[in-house]
């Protein structure tokens, strides 16, 4: 297996069936509280960069020359925005000094939410999925992690009771 497939499949998670996109974003799970134990909110941000780049680079070496701008097995996309839903999370526990894992609701409500505006292409979303191209498969994800991140700080907020 090349490098871009490696990249883009996530090792390999990409061809687990069925629904490959959510294994992808399970995987990224783990990784990103690794991320964050190695080096706290930084470095997760650091690997939402690093991830997004090689993305984009691997998804257009895969799909160079094919009909299909977004094959199914190529979930590098769901890392990122997985990534980038668990960034509010990351951010709380690395400037407050709290385990990571003590917002367990919050990374429940990170996944549920990139999965549900990753599958259903509100808006913005979709138009990034529509360019057909490697960037807006990349940016698609990227997109419907920030919505799902602005979700759990709503979602955080209403049970902290900042919100009522």
């Amino acid at each position: 297996m090349g490098m871009a497939k490696l990249i883009g499949t996530v090792l390999g998670v990409g061809y687990i069936r069925p629904a490959p996109g959510t294994w992808g974003s399970l995987v990224a799970l783990p990784w990103a509280w690794l991320l964050h134990i190695l080096g706290g909110f930084p470095l997760l941000l650091l690997g939402v960069v690093a991830a997004f780049l090689k993305g984009w680079w691997a998804t257009a070496q895969m799909t160079r020359g094919s009909k299909d701008h977004d094959p199914s097995e190529i979930v590098v996309d769901e890392l990122v925005g997985q990534w980038i839903a668990l960034l509010p999370l990351s951010y709380a526990a690395w400037s407050m000094g709290i385990n990571v894992l003590a917002m367990w609701p919050g990374w429940i409500a990170a996944f549920v939410l990139f999965r549900f505006f990753d599958i259903l292409k509100p808006g913005p979303v979709g138009w990034a999925d529509r360019r057909g191209d490697a960037l807006g498969v990349m940016l698609d994800d990227v997109i419907a992690g920030v919505f799902a991140a602005l979700g759990v700080l709503v979602l955080a907020g209403l049970y902290h009771g900042l919100l009522t």
